[in-house]
């Protein structure tokens, strides 16, 4: 629940305690009691602001009163300034605007013409003009103004809602009133929302679409004529819009423009914070960022919820329907997020995973990249489903629905099948034993005869079938320069569920890699491994080490090296073994 704190501020005889009292009495007192009232508090009632709790601060402008008064003014929310002849109405510029700023006080303004019922200057909208807009013009704190009479009860409720909403639904981060135009950050704020809105991707609201996100927003339906209303106005702004298919994002955004210049800015911040934005326009850390931990030994695994999104965002952006997203789509797909995941890029996506013949990543490589980055930071996923609009099946649920922690995994001396769906596979070996070709093969891509050294660690992820129809994606991670650093790293170590171990078989030298990189790092028996002999269809070769391959796998009581080749349509089997592996607990 929110607290306002109100400063009424002014010269003496401009009516700012009889405005108090007659707020709390609801009539107009003509005895003045005291000549400062003490601090009224007002607890939340129905119609005010966010329902908040209201404390109303009188003040003296006496000279002796000045301490109590800069007090008071450091210590409020939003300051209500009352005038209420010409003379207290020329202090405003010449003392009281600049006195507040001399303090350094940032808070809104309202400025009340008081004591309406004495003054025979005309009309409201004459005063506004002639006396409060040059002010407002020259001093970008005054929030609003208005025009009160205690004496007449004019006014007087709405004066200090206006002072609440000034707190509670700031006009200043969304609207420019010397340029006329909501503020760039607003702006960027309701395209997401539009985005967001925008169900079919289709570039206009239709009157579905409209219909609910009033819902949404407001709680309530969007009467037709309503509608029908907001088209007309849009129609006059824009007469060449196509308002027949819908509201388009310019227009949307006009919409939000004629509220805030209305006084009706509140309407912008229901509708922004609906969609879990702050004060300062960014998004709430508690929404990008919900509480979600993991066991030790476990993982973070997307939902069938999860799943389900990411497919239908997909299939909503393949716009050509040709089973991949070229740059264009993705482009659209991230608009409302701050663009590609940091960690994708450091992949060299979509290099990492499945693509088509055009090079644009397939649903299957979609889905394998996500399962990849749930599996390695879940933080970045639940991020960018809150970017994306994920919506939970239950209302009261978080977008940590999307996403599922495995039962950890405890290393033993018997098989088990480990209950989890996304693996992660270490490929070590000597330098050209075919680890790069093998993370090609695995994402179906051409074998390149010229040799690449590895320097960055590269990775390359995919879906797996397992025996019974099952599916797991596996994460492959060929680490380059960083293999020494990620070897000694526990932590990596733990996250790892399988080391598949590789060797040139036509290279004598290439198997002496292995034995001397078991001896410096003897904690790599705690983990599960596959020997693999690479380029097998090549001349076999005797290796120049103590113990033969077979033998040494022997020694180990393990399986004899597996013997591929890239080339081979029958590499495919490799990885659902090594996939069967990392899902077996030792």
């Amino acid at each position: 629940m929110a607290t306002v704190r109100i400063c009424v501020c002014g010269d003496e005889g401009a009516g700012k305690s009889s405005l108090i009292t007659s707020l709390v009495k609801d009539v107009f007192v003509t005895n003045k009691i005291q000549s400062v009232l003490p601090q009224i508090h007002i607890p939340p009632t129905i119609g005010t602001p966010e329902n908040v709790t209201t404390t109303i601060v009188d003040t003296s402008a006496l000279p002796q009163e000045r301490n109590t008064l800069r007090k008071e003014l450091r210590k409020s929310n939003v300051i209500l300034l009352v005038y209420s002849d010409h003379y207290s109405y020329e202090r405003v510029a010449l003392f009281w605007m600049p006195y507040f700023r001399s303090l350094g006080v940032n808070v809104p303004v309202v400025l009340c013409a008081n004591k309406s019922d004495l003054t025979t200057t005309g009309s409201t909208a004459q005063v506004v003009e002639d006396e409060m807009m040059p002010v407002m013009a020259e001093f970008k704190e005054i929030d609003s103004c208005i025009r009160t009479s205690a004496r007449e009860q004019h006014n007087v409720n709405e004066v200090f809602y206006l002072c609440q909403k000034a707190v509670t639904h700031p006009i200043a981060p969304l609207f420019d009133s010397k340029e006329g135009n909501l503020k760039p950050a607003a702006v960027a704020a309701l395209k997401r929302i539009f985005y967001l809105s925008d169900k079919d991707q289709d570039g206009y609201l239709n009157d579905r679409e409209m219909h609910n996100f009033q819902i949404k927003c407001f709680e309530k339906q969007l009467p037709d004529e309503d509608l029908e209303n907001i088209k007309i106005s849009i129609s006059k702004a824009y007469p060449r819009s196509q308002i027949e298919k819908g509201i388009d994002q310019r227009a949307f955004i006009h919409l939000n423009k004629m509220f805030a210049e209305k006084g009706r800015h509140e309407t912008i911040w229901i509708i922004l914070r609906k969609y879990h934005y702050t004060d300062s326009l960014s998004l709430k850390d508690s929404f990008l960022h919900p509480k979600f931990d993991i066991p030790e030994y476990s993982s973070a695994e997307l939902s069938p919820a999860g799943y389900r999104f990411f497919v239908d965002l997909f299939l909503l952006f393949d716009k050509d329907n040709d089973g991949g997203l070229n740059d264009a789509e993705l482009d659209a797909l991230f608009a409302p997020t701050p663009g590609l995941p940091s960690s994708w890029l450091e992949t060299s996506f979509p290099e990492s995973t499945v693509r088509n013949e055009g090079g644009h990543i397939t649903l299957q490589g979609w889905l394998a990249q996500w399962s990849m980055t749930t599996f390695v930071s879940p933080k970045t996923t639940l991020a960018y489903l809150a970017y994306l609009g994920f919506e939970p099946p239950n209302a009261r649920d978080s977008t940590t629905s999307a996403l599922k922690t495995t039962k950890a995994r405890k290393r033993r001396k018997r098989l088990g099948r480990v209950e989890r769906n996304v693996v992660l596979c270490y490929v070590l070996g000597a330098p050209s034993s075919g680890k790069s070709s093998l993370l090609d093969a695995f994402l179906n891509r051409p074998f390149d005869s010229l040799y690449h050294p590895t320097i960055k660690p590269r990775t390359a992820v995919n879906s797996v079938e397992l025996q019974g129809g099952k599916q797991c994606y596996l994460i492959m991670e060929e680490l380059g320069e960083l293999e020494p650093a990620i070897l000694e790293n526990r932590a990596k170590l733990d996250a790892c569920d399988l080391i598949c171990y590789t060797y040139d078989s036509s290279d004598p030298d290439s198997f002496s890699h292995i034995v001397a990189l078991r001896e410096k790092y003897p904690h790599l028996d705690e983990l599960p491994a596959i020997y693999t002999a690479l380029k097998a269809d090549l001349d076999k070769t005797t290796q120049r080490s103590e113990t033969q391959p077979d033998q040494y796998t022997m020694s180990l009581n393990m399986n004899a090296p597996l013997h591929v080749s890239v080339t081979w349509h029958s590499i495919s089997e490799l990885f659902v073994t090594l996939a069967e592996a990392a899902t077996t607990q030792l």
